[in-house]
């Protein structure tokens, strides 16, 4: 990576670190992002006074005591050098992973960074693709996106869901950043829009392409889990969907109406079967016919109240305007009120 310009200030950078239940993992993350901003403040890549923002989403084991250590003697956890890297914030409840992101990078801008890196604990972002990120950060670029070069780590099921997903929302009009999870660069007036979005459904991943801005892209190996369990099982990936679906699209809505109207036009050529028969004199038993109407209606009206109900509750939790997380502790000994971002 080339070198900060003669006379160019260095950029105060801020990596910003969800975690939930990582105490496994936290000390060698800590290591590894140590040693990284280091080796960028050497080359004159960013400032002295860069720092990684841990956020604990209320997190169960030693998450929140780890990070609170290496915030005041991070050499007893194996972290070299003197610089004061690490500061934390913690969450009063677990408000779940888009929160604690949200969270993390709306103290980055009020504390005055010039930019702000998200990645998730578990070291499977590469984190040498910083170096390509604060490059073309400096060349102009607003938002930086880590992207996975490929996933052949992934299951054969995880890999095809994730491309069903990434599809469907690009059917759906949603702009997405294929093989893109949260790894990313923002620099300050991208923080600065993301701060007017008030929804309490956070799907970052369909936001921060909606907020404009020149972007471009880092391609990286995704490697494996250091250590512990993936916080993303099965069912809170599908949830996961839900929300960036119902967040961004109101097609499901609409789709409710075309499935009524198909019942009816069925209803409608049912009872003209109907007269023609009585009519030919027929005899029809229809048994088995109703049934499956009957069955298939009820479903479609279920589906159907299932996917209007999922938009009343967002509806209902928007309404109610209540604070998106309330950080009950910080490392600099101040919760700051004005976290409670409503």
């Amino acid at each position: 990576m080339a070198e900060a310009a003669m006379g160019e200030p260095a950029v105060r950078l801020c990596v910003v670190v969800p975690c939930y239940n990582e105490e496994e993992v936290l000390p060698e993350t800590a290591r590894r992002l140590a040693a990284k901003l280091s080796s960028l403040v050497e080359r004159g890549a960013i400032a002295p006074s860069s720092r990684v923002l841990f956020v604990n989403d209320g997190s169960r084991d030693a998450t929140w005591a780890l990070i609170k250590e290496l915030h005041a003697d991070p050499a007893r956890l194996g972290v070299e050098g003197d610089a004061p890297w690490f500061e934390g914030i913690s969450f009063a409840h677990n408000e779940g992973h888009q929160n604690a992101l949200f969270a993390g990078l709306m103290r980055a801008l009020d504390e005055g960074f010039d930019c702000a890196i998200s990645l998730d604990a578990d070291l499977q972002d590469d984190i040498d693709a910083m170096d390509e990120m604060l490059e073309k950060h400096r060349a102009g670029t607003e938002i930086v996106y880590g992207v996975r070069s490929s996933r052949g780590t992934d299951t054969a099921f995880k890999r095809g869901t994730a491309e069903a997903f990434y599809g469907f929302m690009r059917w759906l009009g949603v702009e997405l950043v294929s093989d893109s999870a949260d790894y990313r660069l923002m620099g300050r007036r991208a923080l600065a829009a993301l701060s007017g979005y008030r929804e309490v459904n956070l799907f970052l991943r369909g936001i921060v392409p909606a907020l404009g801005f020149t972007t471009d892209k880092v391609y990286y190996v995704r490697g494996e889990r250091f250590a512990g369990e993936s916080k993303y099982p099965l069912k809170k990936m599908a949830s996961f969907a839900l929300d960036g679906i119902t967040s961004f699209s109101v097609k499901p809505i609409r789709w409710v109406t075309l499935l009524g109207g198909l019942s009816i036009i069925v209803a409608l050529a049912m009872f003209a079967y109907t007269l023609v028969s009585l009519a030919l004199g027929h005899v029809v038993e229809g048994w088995s016919s109703l049934m499956v109407s009957i069955w298939l209606v009820g479903g479609l009206i279920m589906v159907s109240l299932g996917i209007v109900g999922e938009y009343v509750g967002k509806i209902y939790l928007e309404t109610k305007a209540r604070p998106r997380y309330i950080v009950a502790e910080a490392t600099d000994g101040v919760a700051h009120d004005g976290e409670l971002r409503a």
